[in-house]
Order: structure tokens, then C-alpha cells, then sequence
């Protein structure tokens, strides 16, 4: 057994396609399906069931897997150790955002990232929460800036900021005429949200109350522009967080805006990594130079 071995068995297992986790490991699919033959041999168990429906992990493979997580992650943490030992602000670091914080924040932090750790290499990643918080968990990111906090028990988070909501709606809507807008001004069948798997949908919803929920529609929206368009065209409302308010473009749409008054009406954005990441420097630091460029829109963590 080596640590090829386990990364092949932790790609498979991420992927459930042989030939995506051979894809993953830069190896060929015979290659990579011979070494896990090979290695269940060795153990004496098997680790995956194959079938016509597809791959699926026994339950001692998901216990072996799970070590085998930990025996990379440790790993990586041997070698991040030796580095962040010569120079705790060098090497290269992969950061996940979601798309309801990416296009907004980066921005602000990329270039003064860039002067203050100019030794730190930076690869930043665009996905949904959940595909972000698998490949935290899989090795395969190091830290995520997220808006939900950790619900995996081997995750943490750095606090950012605390970001408030603001409504958008058409300027001829009865709602210019209101001041100090709250959720129950919010007719909810007018309110266009993101399509599910989007955090920033359960948030809203959230705020929304329980006993709420916006009519059913045809609209598969993945991004707040296409929402704040869809406003402009007369289609309804939306919610966006205090960042996005920052582009100021949609003003010359035709659109109105308010932040909405109710207390709980925002979201707290997080630097989410594992617990055992031996790089807790470099995300200090980066958690620094991302506060000290934010606006006063939102409300940084101490």
C-alpha cells in the first residue's frame, strides 16, 4: 500500500466513475482499476461494489476511506509544515468562492493580496457551496470563502464580514413610495430567487420566514444578474446582497433599491477550511487583507 493507492481509492470514491477518478489521478483507467484490484486483494475486502447501475462504496470501504482521507490529509500537512517552517507566507494555496461573493469581493482583495503576500500563489475557484465544501473535505481545496457556516465536524471558519440584504424592484414599483423597507413589505409572489442549490436562495428564504415561499416558476436563474435583469424587465423583485449593490450598473436600468430595516436581514461570510490545514498563517493573513478592503456596506468581523 502506498499513497497512490489512496488517492486512487479517494478519487473513486469522490467521483463514483473509474474513469473520472483515472482522469483526476492522471493515471489510465486500467491502471488505476488494477492498483484498487490489487489493494483489495492485499486487505482482504472490497472497497467498492461494481455493477450496471453504476459504483458504490461497501461500508467497510467508506471506513477505510475515510482513514485514508486522513492519512493524506497528514500528509500534506508533514509538507505545508516544512514550508510554512521556512517561510509561512510562500507556496501556493487554493481558495474556493461562491458566485454570490466571487464576482463582488475579489475585487477588492486581489490586488492588495498580491503586494502584501507576494509570495503566497493564490488559486481561486468559482462553485456552489456544496461542491466547495466536498472539495474542502477531499483535499482538493484548501480554505472557501462561504456564507453558511461549517457543518462537517472537521471543518472551522475565519469570520469576514457580516453582509446585509437589499431589495431590488422596478423604480415604478409601490415600493419606491415605501420607507424603511422590511420583509413583510415583500409581496412573495412578485420575489425571484436563484435556482436551488445556491445558498443565497435558502438564505433569502430564510429571512423570508418559514410560512413563505415565492410562486412556482419556470426560471432556473444561477446568477443575481440575470435576476436584477429580469427585475428591470418588469418580471418582479429580488434580493442581492450589500457587496453587489457596489456595481451600481442596474441605476441606469431603471431599478430602485432599498436595505432592507429587519435586524436579521443579512448573511455572515466565512473563510472555511479544515481543522487540521497547517496553513492557518497564509489564511490569517489573506482574512486580513480581504477586511481591510471592504466597504462600509457590510459590517467586518473583528
Amino acid at each position: 500500500m502506498n499513497l497512490r493507492d489512496l488517492d486512487y481509492i479517494c478519487a473513486v470514491a469522490d467521483l463514483k466513475h473509474f474513469g473520472k477518478a483515472a482522469e483526476r489521478c492522471n493515471v489510465s483507467q486500467p491502471t488505476l482499476s488494477g492498483q484498487i484490484k490489487k489493494l483489495e486483494t492485499t486487505l482482504g475486502v472490497k472497497l467498492f461494489e461494481r455493477s450496471h447501475k453504476g459504483i458504490r462504496v461497501t461500508p467497510i470501504g467508506a471506513t477505510i476511506i475515510d482513514v485514508a482521507r486522513q492519512a493524506r490529509d497528514s500528509v500534506t500537512r508533514i509538507h505545508a509544515l516544512a514550508i510554512a517552517e521556512q517561510d509561512p507566507l510562500a507556496g501556493a494555496l487554493s481558495l474556493g468562492i461562491i458566485p454570490t461573493i466571487a464576482p463582488y469581493l475579489i475585487p477588492l482583495f486581489v490586488g492588495t493580496l498580491s503586494q502584501d503576500i507576494p509570495k503566497l500563489s493564490v488559486a481561486y475557484h468559482e462553485d456552489i457551496t456544496e461542491r466547495l465544501t466536498q472539495d474542502l473535505l477531499g483535499g482538493q481545496l484548501d480554505a472557501a470563502i462561504l456564507a453558511t457556516p461549517p457543518e462537517d465536524n472537521n471543518l472551522t471558519s475565519l469570520p469576514l464580514y457580516a453582509e446585509p440584504f437589499w431589495v431590488i424592484y422596478p423604480d415604478d414599483h409601490p415600493m419606491s413610495l415605501i420607507k424603511n423597507i422590511t420583509v413583510k413589505d415583500v409581496d412573495m409572489d412578485d420575489l425571484l430567487l436563484l435556482t436551488e442549490g445556491h445558498c443565497f436562495r435558502d438564505q433569502a428564504l430564510s429571512v423570508c420566514g418559514p410560512n413563505n415561499a415565492p410562486r412556482q416558476q419556470s426560471l432556473r436563474a444561477t446568477s443575481l444578474e440575470t435576476l436584477i435583469n429580469l427585475v428591470a424587465s418588469r418580471q418582479g423583485l429580488t434580493l442581492v446582497p450589500a457587496l453587489a449593490m457596489r456595481s451600481g450598473w442596474f441605476y441606469d436600468i431603471g431599478l430602485g433599491s432599498q436595505k432592507l430595516a429587519d435586524k436579521n436581514a443579512y448573511r455572515q461570510v466565512h473563510i472555511t477550511y479544515r481543522k487540521q490545514f497547517p496553513h492557518i498563517t497564509a489564511l490569517e493573513a489573506i482574512a486580513d487583507t480581504i477586511k481591510a478592503g471592504l466597504p462600509k456596506s457590510v459590517n467586518i468581523a473583528p
